[in-house]
């Protein structure tokens, strides 16, 4: 009679991940964001790999964890491990459903713009689903599910990254406010709105311009770009804007520019390709359809 062992069983795929992600991040709560799930579920399945291993990993502190000198030299290889794994999942995603695209892009970008030139896109292929996905911060194409990223950056070019435009601000209001506008001083005496993630805008701006010491900062903080936006178009303000963001409401009249000076920042608008989409037969239709003609 054959003898069949039961065969050892390696630990779960959930708890090789969450190592990982606590590893390479130095938090079981960002490791939790990452991999959407809760920092105890983190820290379960760490507890649960330690046991099977029947080693520690990490070193619990007031502070956080720190890695052990195990889990620093094993980190590399589970890296390079689920890079690979996510870029064949990207490709097999690619492959299997060549004619959708998903993009992932600041808010800002998402909702100002990126519409015009998604309309634009659809009208000469339609056969291209695009899906949008808008989020604060840039997700990793080699692990999450997108083939496009847009976001503003200032750090050097990667190889999978183009720049798309420029980032230059200056102060944008309803017609009506600018009427009243002819010089910075008059700038007291109006609601100047900032958007709370590009906080130190009206700080930059003001601090390139002659003569603006005296120009007080506050005023009032949104959380979103778009939402500062709408009220500057409706006359509640003068906003420091992105022009990339705000140029189609220039060109209307819907806001004005009450100042002709403007600021280049370092940053800039930057849109980042998974390489299974860089490799697709789309890839420079959309190149040519959403990105073309965008730089400035």
């Amino acid at each position: 009679m054959a003898i069949a062992p039961v065969r050892p069983k390696g630990p779960h795929l959930n708890a090789l991940r969450a190592f990982e992600a606590a590893a390479r991040l130095g938090s079981f709560t960002a490791a939790a964001d990452e991999l959407s799930v809760t920092p105890g579920a983190v820290t379960q399945h760490i507890k649960s790999l330690e046991a099977w291993a029947e080693a520690p990993l990490f070193v619990r502190n007031a502070r956080g964890v720190v890695l052990t000198p195990l889990a620093e030299e094993l980190l590399p290889g589970f890296t390079t491990a689920f890079d690979q794994l996510g870029l064949a999942v990207q490709a097999l995603r690619t492959k299997a459903a060549p004619g959708k695209i998903k993009v992932a892009a600041l808010p800002s970008i998402a909702q100002l713009w990126l519409p015009p030139r998604l309309r634009q896109l659809r009208r000469a292929a339609p056969e291209i689903a695009v899906s949008v996905v808008a989020m604060e911060t840039a997700p990793n194409l080699t692990r999450e599910p997108f083939d496009l990223t847009l976001f503003y950056s200032a750090s050097p070019l990667r190889s999978d990254e183009t720049e798309v435009v420029r980032d230059r601000i200056f102060p944008v209001c309803a017609p009506e406010i600018a009427a009243r506008l002819s010089a910075l001083a008059d700038l007291n005496n109006e609601t100047l709105l900032h958007d709370g993630a590009w906080a130190k805008d009206w700080d930059m701006w003001l601090s390139a311009q002659p003569d603006a010491d005296r120009i007080a900062r506050g005023g009032t903080v949104h959380s979103l770009f778009s939402v500062a936006l709408e009220e500057a178009r409706h006359g509640g303000g003068v906003l420091i804007a992105h022009e990339a963001l705000v140029q189609p409401l220039l060109d209307s009249g819907e806001l004005v520019r009450p100042f002709s000076a403007s600021l280049e920042l370092p940053a800039r608008m930057v849109a980042r390709t998974a390489s299974a989409f860089a490799h697709s037969p789309l890839f420079s239709q959309v190149q040519a359809l959403l990105l073309h003609g965008a730089s400035g």
